[in-house]
Parts: structure tokens; sequence; C-alpha cells
């Protein structure tokens, strides 16, 4: 059986709110995580995993997103002309490193309506959904695991991470049980946002998935579920209670992850990884020391 390719999907049609007033020009996804814009983060995950083809899914007034990742004759000219060989070679790999395509999502019905706006371009393949707030350490392989895993089982594959009790309301949670792999578990159910005294299990959805096409049939006759948006979780959800498919199954990821979606772990994550870079590092870490010591 040949090796199966995939395509990744990242959904970056949403408004940003939270880093107001930022985001009224600038996609969140924009924001620079040290030199470059989170989005790219996320993109050179995929292509690290192997992955060339993406399509992101962008609302109104994103396109800085397209404008990134389009190539820049005149800039790379400029440079050229002055022998700046290391700043061009940045400009180029952000247009170079994959084909990257674009769809408008419409109107912003949720995660899973985002998702069903890739049908067309995706077609009969298993895909990868990759969330922007997520930033996974190019150190610790995710990606590369869950692919295995669906290759092996053809599940759908979720990545699950254990977070704090007081921090549970803010994702989509597993139900889950073990398997003989302690880095995998089965998913039988799925809770989206629930109170903490409810939740099912610490093991909290990030934003990673790889997913069977079969996921659009139920995307497509999916309720509007928790906010009024059609959720990606009810659908998994749906997913796992098949009793004739494949189920789901979850990656439980213990690496470095950053989150970007809020505004304090959005400027720890700059912190750490400025800290963590060659360039940057001796000179910074050393810093925190004397600015730690006079708060």
């Amino acid at each position: 059986m040949p090796p199966l390719h995939f395509k990744a999907v990242i959904p970056a049609a949403g408004l940003g709110t939270r880093f107001l007033p930022a985001t009224k020009s600038v996609p969140k996804e924009m924001l620079p995580v040290v030199d470059k814009p989170a989005i790219q983060y996320v993109v050179e995950e995929a292509v690290q995993a192997g992955i060339t083809d993406v399509l992101i899914i962008i609302g109104r007034n994103k396109n800085n997103l397209s404008n990134h990742f389009d190539s820049v004759p005149e800039l790379e000219s400029n440079l050229l002309r002055k022998g700046d060989q290391e700043k061009l070679a940045k400009v180029q790999h952000s247009s170079d490193m994959a084909d990257i395509h674009f769809v408008r999502q419409g109107e912003p019905k949720g995660l899973g309506h985002a998702v069903l706006r890739a049908k067309a371009h995706v077609g009969d393949h298993p895909f990868v959904v990759m969330l922007g707030d997520d930033l996974i350490d190019e150190r610790d392989a995710l990606l590369t695991t869950m692919l295995a895993e669906h290759e092996r089982t053809g599940a759908a594959i979720v990545a699950l991470m254990e977070v704090e009790p007081s921090s549970i309301h803010l994702y989509g949670v597993a139900v889950a049980e073990a398997t003989d792999n302690p880095e995998v578990v089965k998913v039988t159910g799925m809770v989206e946002k629930p109170k903490k005294e409810d939740a099912p299990s610490n093991l909290a959805v990030i934003g990673r998935y790889v997913l069977p096409p079969s996921i659009f049939d139920i995307l497509e006759h999916t309720e509007p579920g928790k906010g009024g948006e059609i959720q990606l979780t009810d659908a998994l959800q749906e997913f796992a209670k098949d009793p004739d498919g494949p189920g789901v199954y979850g990656v439980v990821f213990k690496g470095r992850r950053y989150d970007t979606g809020d505004k304090l772990d959005y400027i720890k994550a700059i912190v750490q990884l400025a800290a963590d870079r060659e360039d940057l590092g001796p000179e910074l870490r050393p810093w925190f020391k004397e600015f730690a010591a006079t708060l």
C-alpha cells in the first residue's frame, strides 16, 4: 500500500477580538512571535511533517495572510542588490516552503463549518487540521506521530494534553480509555468546554487533528452546538460513537506547546521561544534574571 499524501487545513477566519485594537487591521495569525507571524510556525510544522499542500481558511480583511506567503519582487530585488543573502533567504522561505491556497469561510459559523469549507480542496483523502493558536515546538514530535497512528488505524486522531482542572473549561475534553500504547488513548466521547466539576478527564483537545474525509459527511448534517456554532467536537463525538467506523484515538502530547490565543500566554510564548534561540538567548536569559530581581 503506498503512503498516504496528506493536505493541511489551517482555519484562520476568526476575528481575534482578544487582541483588539491590534487585530483591528492585522489578523491575529499575523501577530509576530519573536520575528515570524504565528501562522508561519504552523505552516513550517506541516512542512516538517512532510506536508507541502496547505489550505488556509480566511475571512474578510485577511489579505495580509495571503500577502505574507506571496513573493515580493521589489523587496527581494532590493535585498539582492544590497547583498543581504540572510534576509533574502528568510523572505523567500515564506513563499517557497509550501504550495499554499486560500478559501473564504464566508459566515463565521464555527470551526466545524470552517473545516467543511475545505471539502472541495481536500477531496477523498485524509487531511490535517492545524489551529494557529497552538504552536508546537519543532524539537518535539507530535504531527508525525499522529499521521503514523492514522495510517495504522484509519481512525480520526486528535492531539491531547493534560491540563490543570482550573483551565479545563477552556477546551474540548476527551472521554478516554487506555490502549496498549501509553502515548495513545481510545476516545469514546468528547465534551466541549465543560465546567470543572463536569469534565470527564483532564485530557484537553489541543489544536491538531488528523481526519478521514468521511468527517465531511458528518459535518454537513451537524447542527449548531455550543455558542450557536458548528463544532468540530460534535462531529468527532458522532464519529467516535459509530460502531462500524474506525473510531477516534488521541495522541497524548507531553512536549512543549505555546498558546498564542490569550494575551498573557502569547507574551509567555514569545519569551520562551526567544530565550531558546541561539541569536537571542545568551543575552536575554541573564537580563531575565536581572529584571526578575527588581520585581
